[in-house]
């Protein structure tokens, strides 16, 4: 009889534990969203406390078990790997769930660089990180759309993100001036500007003439200096003038101001006088010498 009575004691003592490991238990939802709201079911009877343990953050809840948790909207920041702890006396019940991010609502945008020569071909580099409310990338694919403009013509292209980034290359115009390069996700967009600026003088846009002779020097000129598109070369671009006689070489760097570039030279009776800027070359004049 005692045998039966301890054998009894033990088999409702064990049914007790299952039945109280059984009475903790939760239910997940599987379609979580950063800043939305999410219930949590709970089943059994008494009190419990809930932790949500996710990325940079512990969320703690006293509860009711047998009755749902509402978990608000701004308690889940961080998109990713949570795990659900449900402690109530016994064998903690534990679930792993995963929190998507919620709808774009930043951007992050890069454009660069942010001077560059005119009609160079894929020259601008734009890239844009989508984020949502908190920060978090937003790695479904979203379309982008880019717009790199100025003067009222440009390039527009849409590109959908990949893993919560998109990007263009882009060439710059033919005229110099600000370009604004614009990023948009529906409704949100992000600027920048993009400084076009005039290139090396081209072959044909290098000219020079003298300007004035005396019996110690000879004053030569540039015309307006211009690239290929025919933009003013930037104020402060050297130009290199070289004189060559009899005598040897002599050679004089000068900048350019108000678009043209001016340098003065020893007086010759019979010298070649050419001109340079970087690898571009110019006229050349002759002076004296019967030519």
């Amino acid at each position: 009889m005692r045998r039966f009575v301890l054998y009894g004691s033990l088999v409702l003592t064990c049914w007790f534990a299952v039945d109280s490991a059984r009475a903790a238990e939760l239910r997940i939802p599987q379609n979580a969203v950063v800043g939305q709201p999410m219930t949590v079911g709970t089943t059994g009877e008494g009190d419990a406390t809930l932790l949500l343990i996710g990325p940079g953050e512990v969320l703690k809840h006293d509860v009711k078990l047998g009755k749902d948790v509402q978990i608000k909207g701004e308690e889940l920041r961080h998109a990713g790997r949570w795990i659900a702890v449900l402690r109530s006396g016994g064998r903690p019940e534990s679930q792993v769930f995963w929190v998507k991010p919620g709808p774009p609502e930043n951007l992050s945008f890069l454009a660069r660089p942010s001077r560059v020569a005119v009609a160079q071909r894929n020259a601008i580099t734009g890239t844009v990180l989508v984020f949502d409310k908190f920060r978090n990338l937003v790695l479904q694919p979203v379309p982008v759309n880019f717009n790199l403009a100025m003067n009222g013509s440009g390039v527009s292209q849409t590109v959908t993100s990949h893993e919560g980034v998109a990007w263009i290359d882009a060439s710059s115009g033919p005229r110099e001036g600000a370009a604004q390069f614009v990023a948009s996700v529906g409704n949100i967009t992000e600027r920048r500007v993009v400084q076009q600026v005039a290139a090396e003088a081209c072959m044909g846009g290098l000219r020079m003439h003298v300007a004035q002779r005396t019996k110690d020097s000879i004053i030569v000129e540039t015309d307006p200096v211009r690239d290929c598109s025919g933009n003013p070369v930037p104020d402060g671009t050297i130009v290199t003038f070289i004189e060559n006689d009899k005598s040897g070489k002599s050679a004089v760097d000068a900048r350019i101001k108000k678009g043209v570039a001016k340098a003065e030279l020893p007086a010759s009776d019979d010298a070649t006088i050419s001109v340079a800027a970087g690898v571009t070359l110019g006229n050349e004049l002759h002076v004296g010498g019967g030519r």
